[in-house]
């Protein structure tokens, strides 16, 4: 005979934990379903206002301008695409009728390795699936294309909670229910990524929301973060910054004396340690306007500066 579940059993907490969090997130995932090209495509999008917006990932929508949502409850609406961004893979949508209150948005940067999360979605057609597992990875790059136009998605949440084709643009979600990322692809048996929900992504939810598209500013440098040298860490109070890969020919950062092999330490006055630290200055307030980078080349330090233009002029 099976013991019965003692309150202190570490499983049994596990499982409380769980439900929980599907009681709270599973009536705000919708399944949503658009037609493009002659053909239907589904995935899911979560209630993140009281007045009708769903986010949801760019490749669901794709080129359609409408489509359906349906929630558990059995309440379907139909909803006008708002804007998409295929370079962070986000899209937001409104529905024409009424939804549910609307799910809390976290922040990823909080999260941690091992860290338990939930994902609420649709795979497979099957509405309000829940499946758990914890935080396998962090700081993981997924890149992203629009047209020409290529960027690499930073910080991306790798999970080992079973994701399946429909489960995209559903909820990753914290011990509290509060949504952490947008689940975006099955990288592999066992392994799943989910866009974060962080000061980046918020930015982006809310140009696409105003905007219906984000503006952002091109630089033109391909980095890879890297440890400072030794000698000069406690100087520069500074243990990261991103080596210089490649710099794109005829771009600002060309323009502006930029070598491959250029240790990138500060933009905008501002120390860089990870390819989003440069992402995250790289919207429309930038467009035009000089930046200084300050580099070390050849164990010395140089000033340069550069003036970003729009990514659209620019590809």
């Amino acid at each position: 005979m099976i013991p019965e579940p003692r309150d202190s059993d570490p499983l049994d907490a596990y499982s409380q934990v769980v439900s929980a969090v599907a009681r709270e997130l599973t009536p705000r995932v919708a399944s949503v379903r658009v037609r493009q090209r002659g053909r239907e495509g589904s995935g899911s999008a979560v209630a993140f206002t009281t007045d009708g917006f769903l986010l949801t990932n760019a490749h669901v929508v794709g080129d359609a301008g409408e489509g359906t949502a349906a929630f558990v409850d059995g309440t379907t609406t139909s909803f006008t695409t708002v804007g998409t961004d295929p370079l962070s893979d986000l899209a937001v949508v409104r529905a024409d009728g009424s939804t549910p209150e609307p799910a809390e948005l976290g922040d990823s940067d909080t999260l941690v390795v091992g860290q338990l999360v939930v994902a609420v979605g649709n795979p497979l057609g099957l509405a309000g699936s829940v499946t758990a597992g914890v935080v396998s990875a962090l700081g993981r790059s997924l890149p992203a294309r629009n047209g020409g136009a290529m960027r690499v998605i930073e910080d991306v949440i790798q999970t080992d909670a079973a994701l399946n084709p429909g489960n995209s643009g559903g909820a990753l979600a914290d011990a509290r229910g509060r949504v952490v990322g947008i689940n975006t692809a099955v990288a592999g048996i066992g392994l799943g990524l989910a866009v974060p929900i962080n000061s980046t992504t918020r930015r982006i939810i809310g140009a696409l929301m105003r905007d219906g598209r984000v503006r952002r500013a091109f630089l033109g440098l391909i980095t890879n973060p890297v440890p400072v040298p030794l000698g000069l860490r406690d100087r520069l109070g500074q243990r990261a910054a991103l080596r210089v890969a490649e710099v794109v020919p005829g771009s600002p950062a060309a323009r502006a004396g930029l070598r491959t092999g250029d240790l990138v330490l500060t933009a905008g006055g501002v120390a860089v340690s990870v390819a989003q630290s440069l992402q995250r200055l790289m919207f429309d307030d930038a467009i035009g306007k000089p930046l200084q980078i300050s580099v070390l080349r050849n164990g010395a330090m140089v000033d340069v500066i550069a003036e970003p233009v729009e990514l659209s002029d620019a590809r």
